[in-house]
């Protein structure tokens, strides 16, 4: 699953530390998110997408196709 989880942090001008407080994670946490060692749990995404005031597809895109 890729994410532009970085790209909307840096837009905001936040460090991956502010992200984190902002959010109620670790930095560590933000970190693997924006390197794709961790996908998020389904509340945290939501989070996500409330503090970037968009929805969590916009954030996280997952191009699995199901094979037909």
């Amino acid at each position: 699953m890729e994410n532009r989880l970085k790209e909307l942090r840096e837009a905001a001008g936040w460090s991956q530390g502010e992200l984190a407080r902002r959010l109620g994670v670790s930095r560590q946490t933000i970190n693997a998110v924006e390197t794709d060692k961790y996908d998020p749990s389904l509340p945290l995404a939501l989070r996500m997408a409330k503090l970037f005031g968009c929805a969590v597809p916009e954030i996280f895109v997952d191009r699995w196709e199901p094979e037909i």
